[in-house]
């Protein structure tokens, strides 16, 4: 059984910092691109981070560039998303999610870790 399950989310003020972490079973991870979304109430879901399955690209949303940090640890079968001077308006649910290789469309979603960040 897969599972993604997403840690390190919480409360915290703007320009802070928090690494979340998606730890995978059921799968190995370096088979997978990871990609990292997020969701507010009443939006659609929004593309933040990918890095490839290979590891050696990474695209981001143009809202977190220089900001946010993804990044895959193999060995480990987890990826994260190191998020540095937080904003208010990254407050959000936020889900990891895997692609078998080059896969367009992303094959096991996590369950979503909160996010929240206060002004």
């Amino acid at each position: 059984q897969v599972q993604l399950v997403e840690s390190g989310g919480g409360l915290v003020q703007a320009g802070d910092s928090l690494r979340l972490s998606c730890a995978a079973s059921g799968l190995t991870i370096r088979n997978y691109a990871v990609g990292w979304f997020r969701q507010t109430p009443g939006k659609e879901r929004e593309f933040v981070a990918r890095i490839s399955w290979g590891g050696g690209i990474t695209n981001y949303v143009d809202s977190v560039k220089g900001r946010f940090t993804i990044s895959r640890d193999n060995a480990q079968n987890t990826a994260y998303l190191q998020m540095d001077s937080l904003k208010p308006e990254d407050t959000a649910v936020y889900y990891c999610a895997v692609s078998y290789r080059s896969n367009a469309g992303y094959d096991y979603w996590g369950q979503g870790t909160q996010v929240t960040v206060s002004s």
